[in-house]
């Protein structure tokens, strides 16, 4: 702003400003004539112009249906919108030239004091004030630019305050109404003012006039002058094709009802819904005035009601406009939570029999020949009066001085209120953030559901001939098969639940669902995404874990055969020494053991499982996926041994980020390019890290969908960020990344075939059967030890297992509904305590975290606070028992019912087969072991073997809950989890997760398929890098101002060429930026600009910024305010 006034010092005053400063410079009547014949005039010249607008008009519709061909019909549609355009500009009135004044003296504020200029203009805001006291309206609010020169206008009520006395104490009567409805008419009627009407003008912006009260009234009246406001009609056909009109209209009619100690709203009609919509925004911005000191008088006019006995007909309509005011306050008071305001009447005076009037037409006929109707003015008498009686309910009156810093105060909290205005109204805020929040927890539930389904499927899969009993040809592709069908029947369940309750939200009774019913296909779209890819996730899931299944399928079968060969000898070998007729030791018994034993391993082929070469494996899988590429991606692969890639750290080589006119650059050198790019593959490579991981950690074998997986997750994140990184960055980082994953999976696959050695199983083993061979061989009772194994080995693995993949979305819920959920409940409470926190903390290096890697950052913060929030009162450990005893339960009913179903020749192994497949679709039991545990199990007191297994399980649910509370280190279990509560919240605190392109902010859009980004508070752009081209100085600027402003960007794509700001939407079309040169940052962003400038500066190898000096003296405290001002959070 400070450079634009700069840009204006520059001119010289025009001759027609000098004529008319002399002319205002005039003493006593001469003043009042050169007004009153200037007023002529332009009214005439104004005339003259939209005469020949008209003629023109008129000559373009009568030759319309002449022409035939579409070009011609094009041009013409393209002409007559056009001249629709000039109408309003065409006029020329003293408000112009009164305007022109304000912005000299607005540009002139930022001159020193002793410029010559400042002195030629400085006496101008006491020559407007006396105008106003001489009875002549001064312009409010710009009816061009939308927005109030506070420099000005207080300046000049300033000098008001100056000539009326301190003392001096107004009223202000505000109209708002829909265009052409005779609120000017009616004004000038009721005070004999002069609003301008007789040119055929529209009023544009809003006009103060000042009225001086007679001696006699003021102490009736409370008052010594009465401000009269005018403003421009709400709904006008200029503005209605303008994309932000309902913002306009809604700025506007916040404004002059927050001024007015009596509102006049000004119907042409009984129709009450014109002005429902205004309405709505003006009693939500009282709720978040921040000094609430007015409670204005609300009185509805009738016009050109033929009927005057309508007043007493509508009663039952003044009652119905009465509710709905009382809905409108109640949803606007939901949002901010302020339950002690439920009616219309808690923030304005209104009563419905006596706050409405109705008037009859000014003309009795068809103007200009027709009478006056005195009906008119008697009505408009009867109003005068209900407006002095309703000046004595007015709570205290101010002064002009109080009614300027009321007026200062006011425009920018209406300013401020971005996000609401980008809306229709208040109604409009309330059901979108009600509709995210609706949909957010139907999301969850979707996700939930289908979660719980895939770990069901997986055990199913991971269980699948397990226990040798399946007779049948059902293959493991048979139940993939099933389950995929079985997915694809749950998903349409779980989406028509969804896409049901959106149905419902809009079908409901709630009159407010029509308000966001043109998000309506947003939400249905996200939730189509949603099954699409969760659909897409489940079938390379269950294909992933079918194709380890296969994988294990040979080593599983060589250890079965190995373990029923062994088995038979140690039958044989029992035989043999129960035939010898004599008692035979212990020792005697291992020493024959050990021969049958040693015998045997050498009738044995160990031929083991053949070691795979993972970088070779890694190497194709890349080759594979490359395959479509050209030459050089080939050339490239060849030139590079895996083996060698990911060994030191990842160096981008090149700084050119794009391929296509997606995205910005900060800077037009490519060193701040590559570190932009650098940064960005760091998080690729982390990610990946993560996932590589997880799956050591599983101690499972390596497949070649792991490398596919990591493949995807790059491609993820290049295509969710909407940055296409050159060919040659991006093969060097995927060579760079299967260079580490491949050396993890090498070792992890080693360690797979060490643990799983045939031999090596087999020896482990050897005490066992040992043990087993002595104990049958006395005939003594194996119930109690095959019990105690069977929970040891198979069952306490299974379960420890079990309720660490069921935790992670409890911890997710405990987030949202526990103590403190009110940080996660919305993201406007989730990024005030994040905010708030780094505040607190004051460190630069948390803040550069959060603006430069704000997704990262975010998961690290929600991570580290799952953690505080599970520390407190054992969270943890109450959830994790939640779900043992929920499994034991399952496991004693399983026992119960293999048991009631047992027949009397039936063993104990048959009898922990069936257990087996009880809980086959919960539990996934070591296979190793349970074959161990089936070996020589021949017993048939199946029912002291359930009886002792229950006793076992009851002993290990114990067991397991004293390791739960022993278990102290929350970050690795939470770490342990293969669901992560910290991205599931990110998702749905955040939604898509894009950030603005200039200044970083979060886009505060719900759903994931939002057709535009937003966000309500932009940054500085220095804190992102942006600076001056030519003095390489960080700038100040935000978004809002920079977007209309003249300053121009660099992109990629062509080194030397800069585009206009205005023209973002080129290149990021995909966000939406409300242009307002009149909005500043926050208080929070100034304090941390002007604290961190000299370390962001070096950060981004810039020039600090020129600091407003009122930036340097803000303190943290200062901060505070303003980020709980920005979020409306309450002390």
């Amino acid at each position: 702003m400070e450079e634009l006034r700069k840009k204006q010092q520059s001119y010289e005053m025009t001759d027609a400003m000098k004529n008319f400063i002399n002319g205002i410079s005039s003493k006593g009547t001469e003043i009042l004539y050169f007004l009153k014949w200037m007023r002529i005039h332009l009214d005439n010249l104004s005339r003259q112009n939209r005469s020949g607008l008209k003629d023109k008009y008129k000559e373009i519709q009568q030759n319309k249906s002449e022409k035939k061909e579409m070009t011609d019909v094009d041009n013409q549609k393209q002409y007559l919108f056009d001249l629709n355009r000039q109408n309003p500009d065409c006029s020329l009135g003293l408000e112009h030239f009164l305007r022109e004044l304000g912005q000299l003296y607005e540009s002139a504020c930022y001159l020193p004091e002793e410029s010559p200029q400042w002195k030629q203009i400085k006496h101008l805001p006491g020559l407007c004030a006396q105008m106003l006291l001489d009875g002549f309206s001064v312009e409010l609010v710009d009816g061009d630019a939308s927005n109030i020169p506070l420099k000005w206008i207080s300046a000049v009520l300033t000098q008001l305050h100056t000539i009326v006395s301190s003392n001096s104490k107004i009223r202000v009567v505000t109209v708002i109404g829909v265009q052409s409805t005779g609120k000017s008419t009616l004004l000038n009627t009721m005070f004999g003012v002069q609003f301008a009407v007789s040119s055929g003008r529209c009023t544009r912006g809003a006009f103060m006039q000042l009225i001086k009260v007679n001696k006699d009234l003021k102490e009736e009246l409370k008052c010594d002058f009465i401000m009269v406001i005018d403003t421009e009609g709400l709904k006008s056909l200029e503005l209605a094709k303008l994309e932000d009109s309902y913002e306009h209209d809604n700025e506007l009619a916040t404004l002059v009802v927050g001024l007015s100690d009596f509102t006049i709203i000004n119907i042409s009609m009984e129709n009450s819904t014109e002005m429902k919509d205004i309405l709505q925004i003006v009693v939500h911005a009282f709720l978040r005035m921040k000094e609430v000191g007015k409670k204005p008088i609300c009185h509805f006019v009738h016009q050109n009601v033929s009927d005057m006995s309508a007043h007493d007909n509508n009663m039952r309509a003044r009652e119905e406009l009465l509710e709905q005011l009382n809905e409108m306050t109640q949803a606007a008071a939901r949002m901010e939570n302020k339950a002690n305001i439920t009616k219309f009447t808690d923030v304005m005076v209104y009563d419905p029999n006596t706050s409405s009037s109705y008037i009859p037409g000014l003309w009795y006929g068809t103007p200009p020949m027709a009478p006056v109707n005195a009906g008119y003015s008697e009505a408009v008498n009867d109003l005068k009066k209900s407006l002095i009686q309703g000046f004595r309910k007015c709570q205290k009156t101010e002064n002009v001085l109080n009614f300027m810093i009321w007026t200062k105060s006011l425009w920018e909290s209406v300013k401020f209120e971005n996000f609401i205005f980008s809306f229709r109204n208040s109604l409009v805020a309330d059901a979108y953030t009600r509709l995210c929040t609706d949909y957010n927890s139907w999301e969850w539930a979707f996700q939930k559901e289908m979660y719980s389904w895939i770990m069901c499927a997986e055990t199913n899969i991971s269980n699948f001939g397990l226990t040798g009993q399946t007779t049948t040809p059902y293959t493991i592709h048979h139940m993939q098969c099933d389950l995929e069908r079985e997915a694809s029947e749950k998903l349409s369940l779980e989406e028509e639940k969804i896409l049901d309750n959106l149905a419902k939200y809009f079908e409901s009774n709630d009159g407010h669902v029509s308000l966001v019913e043109k998000y309506r296909e947003d939400f249905v779209a996200s939730a189509k995404t949603l099954r699409r890819e969760t659909e897409n996730k489940l079938k390379d899931t269950l294909y992933a874990v079918v194709k380890i299944k296969e994988g294990m399928a040979k080593l599983n079968e060589i250890k079965t055969s190995h373990a029923n060969t062994l088995e038979k000898k140690v039958i044989a070998l029992l035989q043999t020494c129960r035939q010898k007729k004599s008692d035979l030791s212990n020792e005697d018994l291992r020493e024959e053991f050990e021969k049958m034993w040693e015998e045997t391993l050498s009738e044995i082929n160990f031929s083991g499982f053949p070691r795979r070469d993972v970088t070779q494996v890694a190497f194709h899988v890349l080759g594979r996926h490359f395959s479509t590429r050209g030459g050089h991606v080939n050339n490239m692969m060849i030139e590079n041994n895996l083996v060698d890639c990911g060994n030191e750290p990842f160096v981008v080589k090149s700084g050119c980020w794009w391929c296509m006119a997606k995205g910005l650059v900060k800077h037009g050198d490519l060193d701040h390019q590559k570190k932009k790019l650098q940064n960005f593959c760091d998080n690729i490579i982390k990610n990946c890290q993560e996932y590589i991981t997880q799956k050591v950690q599983n101690k499972s074998d390596f497949h070649d969908t792991y490398i596919n997986e990591l493949l995807e997750i790059i491609d993820e994140t290049l295509q969710k960020k909407k940055r296409k990184v050159n060919e040659e960055c991006e093969v060097s980082l995927k060579l760079h990344i299967c260079g580490i994953a491949a050396r993890e999976f090498q070792k992890m696959h080693d360690h797979f075939n060490t643990v799983n050695d045939p031999r090596k199983c087999l020896e482990q083993s050897k005490s066992k059967y040992m043990m087993d061979f002595i104990d049958m061989f006395h005939e003594r009772d194996q119930c109690q030890k095959k019990a105690d194994d069977f929970t040891k080995l198979c069952l306490k693995p299974a379960v420890r297992d079990y309720v660490t993949k069921m935790i992670g979305p409890d911890v997710v819920d405990e987030m949202r509904k526990g103590k403190a959920s009110e940080n996660f409940s919305t993201r406007v409470f989730f990024q005030f305590s994040i905010l708030k926190q780094l505040l607190t903390e004051g460190r630069y290096d948390k803040y550069k975290q959060y603006i430069s890697n704000y997704e990262q950052f975010v998961k690290k913060w929600l991570f580290d606070h799952i953690v505080i929030q599970l520390s407190n009162e054992s969270t943890l450990e109450k959830l994790e028992k939640t779900h043992l005893t929920e499994i034991v339960r399952i496991i004693t009913d399983a026992i119960v019912k293999v048991r009631n179903t047992t027949t009397t020749n039936t063993d104990i192994k048959t009898f922990i087969q069936n257990l087996c497949s009880a809980l086959g679709d919960k539990l996934v039991l070591p296979k190793d072991a349970l074959d161990s545990i089936m070996t020589l199990n021949y017993s048939e007191k199946t029912d002291q073997f359930a009886d002792n297994l229950t006793e076992f399980v009851e002993e290990m649910e114990q067991t397991l809950e004293v390791k739960y509370i022993h278990e102290t280190d929350i970050t690795e279990r939470l770490r342990s989890l293969p669901f992560k509560p910290q991205d599931k919240m990110f998702t749905s605190l955040f939604g898509c997760g894009e950030v603005c392109p200039f200044c970083s902010a979060p886009c505060e859009a719900g759903g994931k398929e939002h057709s535009k980004h937003f966000t309500s508070i932009h940054r500085p752009q220095g804190v992102t890098g942006w600076r001056n081209r030519e003095t390489k100085v960080l700038v100040s600027n935000i978004c809002s101002s920079s977007v209309i402003s003249d300053l121009k960007f660099k992109t990629p794509l062509n080194k030397d060429q800069y585009h206009p700001l205005k023209d973002y939407q080129k290149y990021y079309p995909e966000w939406k930026i409300a242009g307002d040169s009149s909005i500043e940052a926050s208080d929070y962003w100034k304090y941390v600009m002007a604290t961190f400038n000299e370390r962001i500066a070096e950060d981004w190898d810039a020039l600090p910024a020129v600091i407003p000096e009122d930036w340097k003296d803000l303190e943290s405290e200062d901060a505070m305010k303003s980020l709980k001002g920005s979020f409306n959070v309450k002390d």
